[in-house]
């Protein structure tokens, strides 16, 4: 992973006096709300419900045992001894005091960690593919081209008060696990006719109030051109995005507005100013990022594919772990290890310093020392020996981790909705637990197969319910919580959006309303067929002749 030189460390530094002195500042009264507001919105910090709320980054998803065991001081000396992992895979602290923000920055600098950029209208935390650097379907490693972006990012003084937020994801393999088409920009990597390497660039994707799937406007871009390319983008966001009205001030509104093809052409425009400037990559400069992400040491072993079934077949729950939550890996005799934040009764992403604490010795122990945040809101360890699964599998169920449920119906992914945000219109958390207390019945869950489920408390769709399988979104209706059902989104290539299935439904009827629509798809669905595709073949009405018949 990346390693701070003496030069970033300084910056970082430097960045938490900053901020100490603009919140003994604002505690003074020498600063207004208003003038204090971006601020804190810059190192990460929010006001919440209840209490502030601190976001920290985790670019994409990677970090040490050294900076696991950190967040868990930080829950236990700072706050109320848990974490949360956003969609992000960024951690989030829900209860810090505002005069002690400085003290944790402080302390996430020791193990090279910010909350810069977090938050505020900027370029946010770059994400990526949870198994990049160990998926088998890998085409690139996209983590030095996360990491390029990143350093390019940050701190850039051109884009430090966009029209709005604005985030990038790239993806490395042939399947697509970062979801880039619900981005503001989306890179992946292609190969021209003479095998060099470039990128494939999507703008204008993103959920929220108007979820939009982006459009792909360059189909090769040249590597070495990639920031220079990302820079003309943003300038013309910039200079075009809309200021007057934050509900409209996302770049797919522009986008839309001006088509992709204008946009393009706008783009190119500015490009043309910039291609082979100064932000020209070079191959030095990406090796010199690359370098700090080659492989760990790993032996040279065999596949124990015979060992594992033999073990599988004295465990049936070993199995049915295996079968969920362990991915193949590019190496033989590794796998990938999803540790399940969904066990029923926890808030989904939630996982609390004792944990933190277990996970940093597992990764020491099992991983080389590293652990991966999915925006699924899981851990992974990326790279378990297959002769040591079952070992991890008895310590992960003692710790609650060993859930079997990874891309099944109780995997939710799940903001904190009202129990937390200012924002939400409605409650996520009991909503997520009353579902996965209905389907508590892990064989039924296994026939089902693979199922997202999403819930957002509110339109700005942070649990990205727009893109589930079956999404739901919790809204206001005359002072109470309802919830609206949609069905039919996919954030997987070729994704989609979801349909609103109708009529929205009071917080007691959610666990019946899933039921009915889970009943629909057995009965209609063909063999082994996903949830999404039975959905594509059959269409809404059969879903919605059944959810609403009763309520008539």
């Amino acid at each position: 992973m990346y390693v701070y030189d003496e030069y970033d460390q300084r910056i970082i530094e430097d960045r938490v006096k900053q901020y100490r002195d603009q919140t003994r500042r604002y505690l003074a009264g020498e600063l207004s709300e208003e003038e204090f507001r971006p601020l804190r919105l810059q190192n990460g910090l929010y006001v919440q419900r209840y209490a502030p709320m601190l976001r920290v980054c985790v670019p994409y998803g990677l970090m040490s045992s050294r900076q696991l065991r950190k967040m868990a001081h930080i829950a236990r000396q700072y706050d109320k001894g848990y974490a949360h992992i956003s969609t992000r895979q960024n951690v989030q602290f829900n209860w810090p005091a505002l005069e002690e923000v400085p003290d944790i920055l402080a302390e996430l600098a020791e193990v090279q960690m910010h909350a810069i950029q977090t938050s505020g209208n900027c370029i946010r935390n770059v994400t990526t593919d949870q198994f990049a650097g160990v998926a088998p379907d890998e085409v690139i490693d996209p983590r030095p081209w996360c990491e390029i972006v990143r350093q390019w990012a940050t701190f850039h003084p051109e884009f430090a008060y966009l029209p709005r937020k604005f985030k990038i994801a790239i993806n490395g393999a042939q399947s697509d696990r970062a979801a880039i088409e619900v981005h503001d920009i989306g890179l992946e990597p292609v190969q021209n006719a003479a095998g060099e390497l470039g990128f494939r660039v999507l703008v204008g994707g993103g959920l929220g109030r108007t979820p939009i799937v982006g459009a792909f406007i360059n189909e090769y871009l040249p590597w070495q051109h990639l920031l220079t390319y990302l820079e003309a983008i943003l300038r013309v966001y910039n200079r075009y995005g809309r200021r007057d009205n934050k509900y409209k001030a996302r770049i797919k509104i522009l986008v839309k507005a001006l088509t992709p093809a204008v946009f393009a052409e706008k783009v190119n425009a500015e490009w043309a100013h910039l291609k082979d400037g100064p932000s020209t990559l070079t191959v030095d400069e990406v090796h010199r990022v690359a370098d700090h992400f080659v492989d760990p040491a790993y032996q040279a072993l065999q596949d124990q594919s015979a060992l594992l079934a033999e073990q599988q077949a004295e465990h049936p729950g070993f199995a049915r772990w295996m079968a969920r939550n362990v991915n193949g890996h590019k190496k033989p005799g590794y796998a990938a290890v999803t540790l399940s934040l969904k066990a029923t009764g926890y808030a989904p992403g939630d996982i609390t310093d004792k944990q933190l604490d277990a996970v940093a010795e597992l990764a020491d122990r099992f991983s080389f020392g590293e652990v991966r945040s999915s925006h699924e809101q899981n851990l992974i360890l990326a790279d378990v020996e297959q002769t040591q699964l079952l070992a991890l599998w008895n310590e992960l169920r003692e710790l609650g981790f060993a859930t079997p449920n990874i891309g099944l119906l109780t995997d939710i992914i799940c903001c904190p909705g009202g129990d937390f945000c200012s924002l939400a219109n409605a409650k996520s958390i009991p909503v997520a637990e009353a579902i996965q207390r209905r389907f508590d019945d892990l064989d039924y869950l296994f026939d089902l197969g693979d199922i997202d489920l999403n819930i957002s408390g509110c339109m700005n769709a942070c649990g990205h319910h727009h893109v589930g399988h079956i999404g739901i979104l919790g809204v206001d209706k005359k002072g109470e919580e309802f919830y609206q059902v949609s069905l039919g989104g996919s954030a997987s290539r070729d994704a989609s959006l979801g349909q609103i299935l109708g009529p929205s439904f009071a917080q007691d009827d959610m666990p019946d309303v899933i039921s009915k629509i889970i009943n629909v798809f057995v009965e209609q669905r063909h063999a082994d067929e996903r949830f999404i595709d039975t959905f594509r073949r059959i269409g809404m009405a059969p879903f919605k002749e059944r959810v609403y018949a009763a309520n008539h």
